[in-house]
Formats: C-alpha cells, sequence, structure tokens
C-alpha cells in the first residue's frame, strides 16, 4: 500500500485481486500498465467489471508516479479511505420513527468540500451521507483529513444511480429537497416532522435538472447584498444545522 496526501493506493496482482473480491466498494480505480497482456490479469478484469470499477490503461511512468519504485506487476488500485455502507443495508436499519435527516450528494468533486461535508454532518447529527458511485470525489487521505478524522463517524452510503435511489427513499417515507438557487421554499420554513433528505449540488452546475424533478421541494438559502451562491460545503452545513436546531 501507498499513500500521498491525496491518495491511497494498493499495487502488484494479488493484492489488487484480493480487495476487489473483498472489499470492491473501497476500489474507485484500477491503473494498468499499457504493455501487460491482458491476459495476464484477467480475473482483475472480471472483477473491475463485474463491480463496474473503471480501468485506465497507462505508461509504466505513471505507475511509478502514483507508487514510487516498488514491485508494482503492472497493477494499481485507488482506494478509498474509509468503507462504504451497502445502500440497501442502511436502508432496511434506518428508524424512520426518529425522522432522520441525510444528505445526498449530487457529483461533489472537489475532496475538500467533500470532507468538510462529512465533517460538519457528523458534528450536526445527520443519519448518513449518500454519495454517487461514478462522477463523485472518492473518500481519500485528502478528504479524511479534511474531514479531521470524522469521515469514518458517520455512515457513507454509496450509490450505483442517484434517481434510482431517490425514488427507493420516498417508497420507505422519505421527503426531498434540493438546494436550489431558484427554489421554493426558505431554508428557514423547512419542515423537520418527516424523515428527510436534502441533495446538495455540484460545485459549479447545482443539481441535475433530472435529479431536482424528483424533489418534494426545492430549498433556497435567503443572500444579501448581492451575493448569488455559496460553496457547497457552506450550503451542507446551513441546511444540516437549520435542520438540527428544528429538531
Amino acid at each position: 500500500m501507498s499513500t500521498d496526501d491525496a491518495n491511497i493506493y494498493i499495487y502488484g496482482k494479488n493484492p489488487v485481486t484480493e480487495a476487489l473480491k473483498d472489499e470492491p466498494e473501497r476500489v474507485d480505480k484500477i491503473f494498468v500498465r499499457n504493455s501487460l497482456k491482458d491476459a495476464n490479469i484477467a480475473d482483475i478484469f472480471t472483477l473491475a467489471s463485474n463491480n463496474r470499477i473503471p480501468i485506465s490503461h497507462v505508461p509504466g511512468a505513471k505507475l511509478y508516479e502514483l507508487v514510487g519504485s516498488v514491485n508494482d506487476q503492472g497493477v494499481v488500485a485507488l482506494m478509498s479511505a474509509v468503507e462504504y455502507m451497502d445502500f440497501g443495508e442502511w436502508l432496511s436499519g434506518v428508524d424512520l420513527d426518529e425522522y432522520p435527516g441525510i444528505l445526498l450528494l449530487d457529483e461533489i468533486e472537489d475532496p475538500h468540500n467533500l470532507g468538510a461535508i462529512l465533517r460538519t454532518a457528523a458534528a450536526a447529527g445527520i443519519s448518513a451521507v449518500l454519495v454517487p458511485k461514478h462522477r463523485q470525489a472518492p473518500v481519500n487521505a485528502t478528504v479524511f483529513k479534511t474531514s479531521a478524522g470524522t469521515a469514518g463517524r458517520i455512515p457513507i452510503v454509496r450509490v450505483g444511480n442517484l434517481n434510482q435511489c431517490i425514488m427507493e427513499l420516498k417508497d420507505e417515507g422519505f421527503w426531498i429537497g434540493g438546494l436550489d438557487a431558484e427554489g421554493d421554499r426558505s431554508l428557514w420554513d423547512l419542515e423537520v416532522d418527516r424523515p428527510l433528505a436534502f441533495i446538495i449540488g455540484n460545485e459549479g452546475s447545482g443539481i441535475r435538472k433530472k435529479t431536482l424533478e424528483h424533489c418534494d421541494y426545492r430549498i433556497t438559502i435567503p443572500m444579501y447584498n448581492r451575493v448569488e451562491s455559496l460553496n457547497a460545503s457552506v450550503s451542507a452545513a446551513l441546511i444540516s444545522y437549520e435542520w438540527r436546531r428544528k429538531k
């Protein structure tokens, strides 16, 4: 295993194969030396495909850049710093009578933002943070460091399809609120007498249009002095603590 300020890597055919077998939910990406014959790592390709883990063919120099002068055997895996929970397992254990509040992250790309969100969510007593498997910053060493170690104190649930996840949450009784500058309900009017899921959108583009369509309401944060928007982690902090204050 190797680490830098941003990521955690494992290398070698056997360690990568074992990681894919034992904890595929923590494997974010596989790097394969482009001169390596695919037949030599057929099991890795099969396991990665079955778990929808992307594989990138790269020059040997790239592997050296990632893990240094080690016997990498042409294979390196990028892994998350903490273990993700399975969505179905997490949902089956939720006590809806407690009116839980959760965060759904819609393609948060900056690991510093993700770490700050996880830290605030843990501090505010948010029940869980749900993250999509693709186009989302992984919970790597930078995220863990930014969260000041709190990333492991709150369930982080990884989902394959965020919109499908939203529909399942609705079926279980959750109300879905998306944070949106053009929202139809003020943050101050938030009602917490029900299970709630708050969607935090991408830093640049916000919540995707199709995802917004699944929201029961869109929540806007009052803004003054011609300020147009807030950082995603600040928005997440405001909604988390307003939920906690009213709870």
